[in-house]
């Protein structure tokens, strides 16, 4: 199931949790040139997740949902130009367990 906060997509499959910007986002912003993610393991609902500069903006980009971190996308920290990918495998920014799904079934569908 996918849903839309905060300008971003939050992909359930089944307890994970997947945040990975929107395409409106990704042309809002321009190409992204540094990544530099949050050190909380724990995220509240708005709460950072990452800071980002890219060529039209410097931007913190914040959790639609409150969770634990289970997994970043690391890659995107040498290679930042990943969250510009229309490619979900490359574009995605965290992944979150223990997520409160009264905050998930809050959000828009996408």
């Amino acid at each position: 199931m996918m849903k839309r906060g905060n300008f971003l997509f939050i992909e359930q499959n089944g307890n994970e949790y997947t945040i990975s910007m929107t395409p409106e986002l990704q042309d809002d912003i321009g190409t992204v040139g540094f990544v530099e993610y949050s050190e909380e393991d724990n995220i509240e609902k708005d709460g950072g997740i990452a800071n980002l500069e890219a060529s039209k903006t410097v931007l913190e980009i914040t959790s639609p949902i409150s969770g634990k971190v289970a997994e970043r996308n690391e890659a995107v920290i040498a290679n930042p130009t990943l969250l510009n990918s229309a490619k979900k495998e490359e574009n995605w920014l965290v992944r979150l367990v223990e997520v409160d799904a009264a905050e998930f079934d809050a959000l828009e569908e996408a």
